[in-house]
């Protein structure tokens, strides 16, 4: 009886040493495991911050330049290249545009009346200027319109410094397929609601008109009073060439200039354009005996044009400076420099297609927004800590 007990014993102490054996043995198999995983997300982590700063800096300057910089600072393969450097970046643009979703129809505001009426105060009015530009195509084939522009919320109620927040955007639209959802995403990025307003300025450009008119239920389209001027300053500049030969004709036509930029100021293009219908009649009348008389008479002709196009987008331009609203897009105009010009056209030599430029200006924009290392963080959710 004591052996069978001593037995019984001997047995249950061999199965207690034996199952600690198994959990140490699993547990030294976990640990390897999380070794292991730990090892690979810090790799996967290391792999997706080269991709991400190779990304940044490919958008900032060329791609052979990125090529011999990423070879100077990070253990990269004697064999990467310009065209490595393109393929690397096209991919991460790539992956940008895939998180876009599908594209939007044309905005209208589908809640209850009761939800409208919720919905809290909306921080201050936005402004988006939207402006084209021309980058150079490959095979020597001209050149390609490359629309961008910037957002700019002009306050934010929660604030109190009440600094501006901008950020900036840009698409081929000859490529693009979702410009709508691109621009919507953008505004909403920056809190855009529903009842806020929201204006857009441009040119009056059709195809950049065309990108403002369906995004929001209540946005207002305006023409730019930059660009305006900017017009009656070349037909001014016109004039002189008509004032030296005939003076007194062109002081008046300078005078009457003046007098439609005046009633263009104060939104008043119905007498603008019975202005600039008479003066264009005064010009076909001697443009057969002066050159010069010819050159101010096509011009004018073109800036009449272009007022009737864009008449219903003039508003009251005294009314809306005194009142301390937005008039003018110049903002843009650096936008354009920023966005497109100092990485695409800079240096002649350089030419694109309208995938390749497209996606260089998605990855970009993300790093001129300050928003692409952010992106990489919502893709590797370990991937470098934010700064507290």
């Amino acid at each position: 009886m004591v052996l069978g007990s001593l037995d019984a014993a001997t047995e249950t102490q061999a199965a207690a040493e034996k199952s600690a054996q198994a959990s140490r043995d699993f547990a030294d198999t976990a640990g390897r495991i999380n070794s292991n995983i730990g090892t690979a997300v810090e790799k996967l982590n290391l792999q997706a911050g080269a991709l991400k700063d190779e990304s940044k800096w490919a958008s900032l300057i060329p791609f052979a330049k990125v090529a011999d910089l990423l070879k100077e600072v990070l253990p990269v393969d004697d064999s990467v290249n310009s065209e490595t450097v393109r393929n690397h970046t096209q991919a991460t643009a790539e992956r940008i545009e895939q998180a876009l979703g599908d594209e939007r129809q044309l905005n209208q505001y589908e809640g209850s009346e009761k939800a409208w009426e919720e919905q809290p105060l909306p921080d201050g009015p936005i402004t988006v200027g939207i402006d084209g530009g021309y980058v150079r195509a490959a095979h020597k084939q001209g050149c390609f319109e490359v629309i961008a522009g910037k957002s700019i919320v002009a306050f934010r109620r929660e604030d109190a410094t009440n600094v501006p927040s901008s950020k900036c955007f840009g698409f081929v639209q000859t490529y693009d397929e979702k410009p709508r959802r691109r621009l919507w995403e953008l505004l909403k990025s920056q809190g855009m609601q529903e009842n806020q307003q929201v204006v857009f300025m441009s040119d009056g450009g059709e195809d950049v008109r065309r990108v403002q008119q369906y995004l929001h239920p209540f946005s207002e389209h305006l023409l730019d009073w930059f660009h305006i001027t900017m017009r009656l300053t070349v037909l001014q500049q016109q004039v002189k060439g008509l004032q030296q030969e005939r003076p007194q004709t062109g002081a008046d036509v300078s005078k009457q200039l003046e007098s439609i930029k005046h009633y263009l100021w104060h939104g008043n293009t119905p007498e603008a354009l019975e202005r600039l219908t008479s003066l264009s009649i005064e010009m076909d009348m001697i443009r057969e005996h002066s050159a010069p008389a010819a050159k101010v008479a096509n011009g004018v002709a073109d800036f009449q044009t272009y007022i009737k196009n864009n008449c219903e987008f003039i508003p009251n331009f005294g009314d809306r400076w005194s009142q301390g609203e937005r008039i003018s897009t110049g903002f843009v105009e650096s936008t354009i420099n920023q966005v497109v010009s100092r990485r695409f056209v800079k240096k002649q030599q350089m030419q694109w297609s309208l995938r390749g430029a497209h996606l260089l200006l998605q990855t970009r924009t993300k790093v001129l927004n300050d928003e692409l290392e952010e992106t990489f963080r919502q893709w590797y959710p370990r991937f470098r800590s934010q700064a507290a």
